[in-house]
């Protein structure tokens, strides 16, 4: 029985036109065969397709073919399950998370979604694609400042990895307290923030951080307090004794042990040079 295939979890704008270390992750691991671009999330694709058949060009990618459903029913249609026959991995796009786990949700494509993964399909996602990876997925919350009880938006994810919860966009918009405001209502999950053009790549149970920013863990295992459940739903959170780790790119984490080990960045994206 084949192994299940990577996870490439991408917090947003990725670079699509110099270095591409995060597409070219992809590529690497699809091997020359067909790559779905699911753009699902989006209430108007036009131009996602077209931005990514840009950006994987020369990367070594076979044939590059769009998934898009308008409307629920046809997640259930021949013609979109025939898009993902024989496709070496599935790509998600930016937008609504909320639309990909309720266009596609328990539906032929999701299934045929999971066996592709279980078969050795690599998943990825970026932005609203990566939050629906997890079990439960943040829908809305505030950025930028302090979580206030009562204001988070939860729901259920595609779950094809278990016991966290994904938030993108992470530093670029101050997402801390709505993240830790996630890992408060659950300490199990393990709260994960990935920067832009940024990824962790889950294979089996460890992840490994790609790309020019960090990815935050944050772990409430150790929690000694929390207000979540007692006060009034405009005070701001309260929580003692949480564990944050921060991880750049080449650095590890065990998702079983809850530990981080430093790694060499052998892929490391820079940030494009700025003016002093």
């Amino acid at each position: 029985m084949a192994d299940a295939g990577p996870l490439i979890i991408i917090g947003g704008h990725e670079d699509k036109e110099g270095e591409r270390v995060i597409l070219k992750a992809v590529a690497e691991r699809v091997q020359g065969r067909k790559l779905v671009i699911a753009t699902v999330a989006s209430h108007e694709p036009e131009g996602y397709f077209e931005s990514y058949r840009k950006g994987f060009e020369g990367l070594g990618v076979g044939e590059l073919v769009e998934l898009y459903v308008e409307e629920r029913s046809e997640s259930q249609s021949e013609a979109a399950l025939a898009i993902l026959e024989n496709a070496g991995g599935i790509f998600f796009s930016g937008g609504d998370q909320l639309r990909i786990s309720s266009q596609i949700g328990d539906t032929p494509v999701e299934r045929r979604i999971r066996e592709m993964h279980a078969s050795g399909a690599v998943i990825a996602g970026t932005s609203a694609g990566a939050s629906v990876m997890s079990e439960t997925m943040l829908v809305k919350g505030a950025s930028s400042e302090s979580y206030r009880i009562g204001e988070l938006h939860m729901a259920p994810g595609l779950g094809l990895v278990r016991d966290v919860i994904i938030d993108q966009h992470f530093a670029e918009r101050g997402r801390y307290g709505r993240l830790l405001g996630a890992v408060a209502h659950n300490p199990r999950l393990l709260g994960i923030g990935i920067d832009e053009n940024t990824a962790v790549v889950v294979e089996g149970r460890r992840l490994r951080v790609l790309g020019s920013g960090a990815a935050y863990v944050v772990d409430g295992e150790t929690a000694t307090h929390s207000n979540i459940a007692e006060a009034r739903s405009d005070r701001a959170l309260s929580m003692f004794d949480v564990r944050m780790h921060v991880l750049s790119s080449g650095d590890r984490f065990d998702l079983d042990a809850r530990r981080p080990s430093p790694g060499q960045d052998d892929h490391g994206a820079r940030p494009p040079k700025t003016g002093s």
